[in-house]
C-alpha cells in the first residue's frame, strides 16, 4: 500500500479491510477498488409464487455454506400471511437438505472455514435467539457420523428477526436465512435502503409495476427481479453500493478494463505541405 512501484489496488474482504486499504492506498496517490462486506436482502411479496420463491431462497442462502459475499442472508416478507406460508414452506424443504463433507456428492453443502468462524456463526444464532427472535429450524448441533470434529454449521432458519438486532446487522457469512416481517413493500424497501451494506437484492413477485418500482429505488448495487442472487455476467460490473464498495470503479466488465488500464488522449494535426498557420491563442478546434 506504501509502495511506489504499486499502481493500483483490488481487495475483496471484510468492510473494516476494505475501508482501511482504500483509504491508505488512495492516500499514497495510488487507485484503489475495495469490495466490501454484504447482507442481502430478499423481498417477497404477497402475490408471489411461494414454492419458487422458497426453492430460489434455499440455494441463493444455503450454497457455499452462507460463505459468499452474494449469499441471500435475508428474507423480507410483506404481510403475516405471506411470511407464514414462506416460513412453513421453508421449514418444511429444509428438512431435506444435507450438510456434510464435500467428498459425498448426497450433500447440498459443507463446513464453514475454520472452527473460529463456526463459532461465530453460530454466536450470531445465539444472539438472535436471546434477542426474542425464534429459531426454526436449527443448525447449531448437526450430526455428521464420522466428522465429529468438523466445522460444520447446518441449515438454519430464524423468524420474527427485527433490525435492531445485531445478528440481522451483522454479515454472518454462513448457513442462515432470517426472516424479517414488515407491512408494507415500502417498509421492506427502507428497512434495505437503510442498512449499511448494500450489495446485492431482490424482489420475489408478479408484478412488473412493483418490480419497476424496487428496481429503480432501492439503494443497492446489484438487483435481481425473480433472481437471487443478482450476479450479472462478465461483460457488466460487479460492485455494491454504500460500504460494500470503496472506489469508484467496481470489478469486472467496463469498470473493470478502467481499472486495470491508463488511459491517454493524443491530439494531432498534420498541416498540407507549405502551409503556415498562423498564431492561435486558443485551442484547436479542427
Amino acid at each position: 500500500l506504501n509502495d511506489d512501484r504499486v499502481a493500483a489496488v483490488s481487495f475483496v474482504g471484510s468492510t473494516p479491510i476494505a475501508e482501511y486499504i482504500y483509504r491508505t492506498a488512495s492516500g499514497n496517490g495510488k487507485r484503489c477498488q475495495a469490495l466490501g462486506g454484504a447482507k442481502n436482502h430478499a423481498i417477497v411479496m404477497p402475490d408471489a409464487d411461494i414454492d419458487n420463491a422458497v426453492n430460489q431462497l434455499l440455494g441463493a442462502a444455503f450454497g457455499s455454506s452462507g460463505e459468499r459475499c452474494m449469499a441471500l442472508s435475508v428474507a423480507v416478507a410483506v404481510g403475516d400471511e405471506t411470511a407464514d406460508a414462506l416460513v412453513s414452506t421453508l421449514s418444511a424443504s429444509m428438512a431435506s437438505l444435507n450438510v456434510g463433507p464435500a467428498t459425498d456428492s448426497n450433500n447440498d453443502f459443507g463446513p464453514v472455514i475454520t472452527q473460529q468462524h463456526q463459532e461465530k456463526v453460530v454466536g450470531h444464532i445465539n444472539s438472535a435467539e436471546e434477542d426474542g427472535a425464534t429459531v426454526v429450524v436449527d443448525g447449531r448441533n448437526p450430526s455428521i457420523p464420522g466428522y465429529e470434529n468438523g466445522f460444520f454449521v447446518g441449515a438454519t432458519l430464524i423468524d420474527h428477526v427485527t433490525p435492531e438486532m445485531e445478528s440481522y446487522k451483522a454479515e454472518i457469512f454462513g448457513p442462515v436465512l432470517q426472516v424479517v416481517r414488515v407491512g408494507t413493500m415500502q417498509e421492506a424497501m427502507q428497512l434495505i435502503n437503510d442498512h449499511e451494506y448494500g450489495n446485492g437484492t431482490c424482489i420475489f413477485t408478479r408484478d412488473g409495476e412493483a418490480a419497476r418500482y424496487f428496481a429503480d429505488n432501492i439503494q443497492v448495487g446489484m438487483v435481481g427481479i425473480n433472481i437471487p442472487l443478482p450476479v450479472p455476467v462478465s461483460y457488466h460490473s460487479f460492485g455494491g453500493w454504500k460500504r460494500s464498495l470503496f472506489g469508484d470503479l467496481a470489478a469486472y466488465g467496463p469498470d473493470g478494463v478502467r481499472f486495470y488500464t491508463k488511459r491517454k488522449t493524443i491530439t494531432q494535426r498534420w498541416p498540407s505541405s507549405g502551409v503556415r498557420e498562423g498564431v492561435s491563442f486558443s485551442f484547436p478546434s479542427d
